[in-house]
């Protein structure tokens, strides 16, 4: 296993991609620089939303984002808020895309 790139870092680099890609987004918790997982929520600006977080997938042996939470935006926000409440050190990211473009499918985002 490879070693882990500082939080804040990948941030940063994502950040760039999505402004690069004219994607709006937002930092809306800023999480530990150093080991701070991240959540990114994607508003679709219809009232719905979808949450991503990272998480270990053990049959492909690697780490995947998963749907933390989709729907509703004020649901997809309360399951954030519960989130943060469980891990002061998150990070969170908001998008804002019609068309719910992430990015987190491309490689060194993945």
């Amino acid at each position: 296993m490879g070693a882990r790139l500082a939080s804040g870092v990948w941030v940063s680099a994502y950040l760039t991609r999505l402004r690069l890609a004219d994607i709006p987004v937002y930092v809306t918790a800023r999480g530990d620089d150093q080991a701070g997982a991240v959540v990114v929520k994607c508003a679709l600006l219809d009232g719905r939303a979808r949450a991503y977080q990272r998480s270990y997938d053990f049959q492909a042996d690697a780490r995947v984002w998963m749907v933390l939470a989709e729907g509703p935006e004020p649901e997809v926000d309360a399951a954030i808020d519960r989130a943060r409440r469980a891990d002061p050190d998150l990070w969170v990211i908001e998008i804002e895309d019609r068309a719910g473009r992430t990015l987190l499918d491309e490689d060194g985002l993945r």
